[in-house]
């Protein structure tokens, strides 16, 4: 059964740091472009980063440009997010998601799977 199960999320001050993660299970990330995604209530979903499988080529949305990293691990099947410097407007449910495909994108149409979710909240 192909699972993805994200982790690592809570609650943090404005100017702080989390690093979230999407662990699969099931099957093998490393053939697979894996996008992290936001949603905030009211607000429709955003695509936030993403990763590729053949070049491991990244894409960042502008709102988290040089603030987020997103990076994998194919020997863990885990894939990360780290989070930096971090304001109340990135307060949302984040998932992670799977396509078995060779570039990524930040379309959340296109993947296939996708993991639970994980809350952030940023506020003092």
């Amino acid at each position: 059964q192909l699972q993805l199960v994200e982790s690592g999320g809570g609650l943090v001050q404005p100017g702080g740091s989390l690093r979230l993660s999407c662990a699969a299970s099931g099957f093998t990330l490393d053939y697979y472009a894996i996008g992290w995604f936001r949603q905030a209530p009211g607000k429709e979903r955003e695509g936030v980063s993403c990763i590729s499988s053949s070049d491991g080529s990244t894409y960042y949305a502008d709102s988290v440009k040089g603030r987020f990293t997103i990076s994998r691990d194919n020997a863990k099947n885990t894939v990360y997010l780290q989070m930096k410097s971090l304001k109340p407007e990135d307060t949302a449910v984040y998932y992670c998601a799977a396509d078995h495909r060779e570039l990524c994108v930040l379309y959340g149409s296109e993947y296939d799977y996708w993991g639970q979710g994980t809350q952030v909240t940023v506020s003092s």
